[in-house]
């Protein structure tokens, strides 16, 4: 018996022993935890339970040539809500949960009253510390918002959470899209990610909290570090150009149900990009900027490329413009291939001027293979010499590749020379044909196409652009002058005469190319054409340099001369129209002195006033409220619709007082004014944001 009550003694005093051991080595544990490891792992708790996150600097804004914004980051909010109960109480909850929901559903009417009070009360259940209420909020409903019942009493007694995001807004919409580019997924496309650098500004940092849930919640820390915003870029893109160009393209891609097409729009003298369309047939049938073919598209050009050829032939002295050329019937066999004209039966024997006014492919195929084919290097190196195998160095990305065949390649053949003479074999982008052509307008000098002038912030010039010379002369003086006069015989009397113009001169070629798709240019659906035109105007001063780009057209037109050259032709009458400095004439002074100085104001009160002068005043289109009058002839002038942007500056240069006070005024500006008549001068420029309340000087003459 006491042999087993002293084994059941020892197995409890076993368990207690082993009990309380066990229990030494947690306290232990506790206390080298809490003391000895106590600074790493209350270290490692906040660091998974706070950190800081970045905080996106105000995007810089893009703005045209005039200073009217294309691109601009508007701020837009997301509303949360801490319904812990040490922050909104149970009485003001249920007390004013009824008015609240009733003041969302009105505000942003996607919920119906009840819907927005059970998914607030289920939150309170829940004790929800940071419920998403709405995102998307603009500034105005924000304002409103503010004032609701709850929301009043603020962060720590009302519980409203604001964060506020930017989204970026084109206030021209489709207008030069792929040129001023946006953001996607990181991916930068166009003017933003070229100058990325200037637009982005520098990032801040806020703390913020984990909470239940895993959401993490900003916490009001004076550490908080502010981003600065982005730097302003001021582009080389005019508005009433670019709508002019964007316009006639669209109109003419739809009467031809083409793929897609590009117009750009280049100032000789600089360079500088004044328009710049890119526009594709969607699966709807309608035209979008959906990729900038003017840049990227680097593909055959036609008879556009005759120009370089005929550079070539006449700086190695081969032949003069004055030299003829028989073109027989029209034809002519170049190895295993056959080269033909358009007209049907050739143009007989003709000059090199009638040769190239009428793009005769046997003509200029027959005098380069006769010049080049024993020394095709030769006239390679000349097409180098012109800088036609160099990309143009962009800064927006995705420039095509620029190509010229060598000689030594397995590809060259016995027709490649022929060929390439009239724009086969060869490739370049739109924009990279335009330069080339802007060359010989410019007597000679190529000029980088620039799209950026200024950097601003904050109205203070950072940096300024200059135009860049890439290449001082690509041909003589005398060759120039030859060419010039070419181009203008094309408009004159060859394939572009259907856009002469008895106002004004234009200079120019055009091109229509068969498109090869795998190695053929004729599959199952046909052939597919490009047809094409670039030039320049006045041609006797030129101002602007111009191609327009159409590929695919359907039907039976596709040429150049009928599909291109009328798109070239509508641009150049109204830039022609609307701007002064182009204009190879001056009215007589009689004229100018009879009409009124008023240029700008209500199109009805406009028409009123020139008619009794007898001028014609032709509207851009039927519904115009607010014009600008711009002179076209002795008896003509042209009224186009003036941009009335809601929240920017209006441009009331030309107006009368009263319209003037009338435009600014509901804008929300606070108006002084000198001097009598007409506008000259606002002291704030258009296209800039409006500060409601804020002065703005105008001076009259």
């Amino acid at each position: 018996m006491d042999n087993k009550k002293g084994d059941i003694l020892w197995r409890i005093y076993l368990v207690y022993f082993l009990t309380v051991s066990f229990g030494l080595v947690i306290l232990l544990k506790v206390l080298y935890v809490q003391f000895g490891e106590g600074e790493k792992w209350r270290d490692k708790a906040r660091t998974s339970t706070m950190r800081y996150a970045s905080i996106d600097a105000v995007r810089g804004d893009i703005l045209a040539d005039d200073g009217r914004l294309l691109a601009t980051s508007v701020p837009i909010y997301e509303i949360r809500m801490d319904l812990n109960r040490s922050v909104v109480s149970d009485e003001v909850f249920f007390s004013k949960i009824d008015s609240l929901a009733f003041r969302l559903s009105r505000l942003f009417r996607d919920r119906s009253q009840a819907q927005y009070k059970n998914a607030l009360m289920q939150a309170r259940r829940n004790q929800e510390r940071y419920y998403l209420v709405k995102r998307n909020v603009t500034y105005n409903q924000l304002t409103e918002l503010r004032d609701f019942p709850i929301f009043r009493l603020g962060r720590f007694r009302g519980g409203l959470i604001v964060e506020e995001r930017n989204r970026r807004e084109t206030p021209f919409k489709s207008l030069a899209a792929r040129t001023i580019g946006y953001e996607r997924e990181g991916v930068y496309v166009g003017l933003e990610g070229a100058y990325r650098q200037y637009l982005e500004g520098v990032q801040g940092k806020r703390l913020m909290q984990r909470i239940s849930g895993g959401n993490w919640m900003p916490v009001n820390d004076e550490n908080e570090i502010r981003s600065q915003n982005g730097k302003d870029i001021i582009t080389t893109l005019s508005i009433n150009m670019q709508d002019i160009t964007e316009s006639a393209l669209k109109k003419q891609l739809e009467k031809f149900s083409a793929e897609h097409g590009t117009a750009v729009v280049m100032e000789v003298e600089t360079g500088k990009v004044k328009a710049i369309s890119n526009l594709t047939r969607t699966e709807s049938g309608i035209y979008e900027e959906t990729f900038n073919f003017a840049v990227g598209e680097s593909a055959e050009p036609g008879s556009t490329f005759k120009l370089a050829s005929i550079i070539s032939l006449l700086e190695d002295g081969v032949v003069t413009p004055e030299d003829y050329v028989n073109t027989g019937d029209g034809s002519i066999r170049f190895a295993d291939r056959i080269m033909r004209d358009a007209r049907e039966g050739g143009f007989g024997t003709i000059t090199m001027t009638e040769a190239f006014a009428l793009s005769s492919n046997v003509a200029v195929s027959k005098k380069v293979n006769e010049a080049y084919e024993n020394n095709p290097h030769k006239f390679i190196n000349n097409l180098k010499a012109m800088g036609l195998d160099k990309p143009l160095g962009l800064e927006i990305r995705g420039e095509g590749k620029p190509y010229i065949p060598d000689p030594e390649s397995s590809s060259w053949s016995g027709v490649s020379l022929p060929w390439m003479s009239i724009g086969y074999e060869v490739s370049l982008t739109p924009l990279q044909i335009l330069t080339f052509y802007n060359a010989i307008a410019n007597n000679g000098r190529v000029m980088k196409p620039m799209f950026v002038e200024e950097v601003r912030q904050t109205g203070r010039i950072l940096k300024r652009f200059s135009p860049q010379v890439l290449n001082h002369s690509i041909a003589s003086g005398k060759t120039l002058q030859a060419v010039r006069h070419m181009l203008e015989q094309a408009v004159e009397n060859g394939t572009a005469s259907g856009i002469h113009s008895d106002v004004y001169s234009i200079a120019g070629k055009t091109g229509t190319a068969q498109v090869a798709s795998l190695g053929r240019y004729r599959s199952e659906q046909g052939v597919v054409y490009r047809a094409s035109f670039a030039g320049y105007f006045p041609a006797d001063n030129p101002a602007y340099s111009m191609i327009v780009m159409v590929h695919n057209p359907r039907g039976w037109i596709f040429t150049g001369s009928q599909v291109a050259a009328p798109v070239f032709r509508e641009i150049a009458d109204k830039i022609y129209a609307t701007q002064v400095d182009v204009q190879d004439h001056v009215l007589e002074a009689p004229t100018l002195a009879s009409l009124p100085r008023i240029s700008g104001g209500r199109f009805s009160q406009l028409r009123d006033i020139y008619s009794i002068f007898e001028c014609s005043l032709i509207p851009e289109h039927k519904n115009l409220d607010w014009a600008d009058a711009k002179m076209a002839g002795n008896d003509t002038i042209w009224a186009h619709e003036k941009e009335m942007i809601e929240n920017l500056v209006p441009d009331v240069t030309g107006m009368s007082l009263g319209d003037a006070l009338y435009l600014l005024e509901n804008a929300g500006l606070s108006v002084r004014f000198t001097g009598r008549g007409v506008v000259t001068r606002q002291s704030i420029r258009p296209g800039v944001r409006v500060v409601k309340g804020r002065e703005i000087l105008i001076q009259l003459s």
